[in-house]
């Protein structure tokens, strides 16, 4: 079968809000949103995603000294909560 086109009728409501959402969230057109949700869900997509292809590489090398700089507190133990 070579469909170009597809459309559903009688959607659920929650699956409706649900499709809505998950376009809202991926930034893409709704088209695009349908094809990637069908992709994963027919384990037909060979590159996988958590989104944060979108943050690398966009730090200076500066803002990621200062990134450190301003975390480093977070990785002190406080000896007084371990006891």
């Amino acid at each position: 079968m070579n469909a170009k086109h597809l459309t559903v009728r009688n959607l659920p409501p929650e699956l409706a809000e649900a499709l809505d959402q998950a376009w809202r969230e991926s930034g893409q057109s709704l088209n695009s949103t349908v094809i990637g949700i069908l992709q994963r869900g027919l384990g037909v997509q060979t590159r996988r995603s958590n989104g944060i292809a979108k943050l690398a590489g966009g730090w200076s090398e500066a803002d990621a000294e200062e990134f450190e700089r301003n975390t480093a507190e977070f990785s002190k133990i406080d000896p007084e909560m371990w006891r």
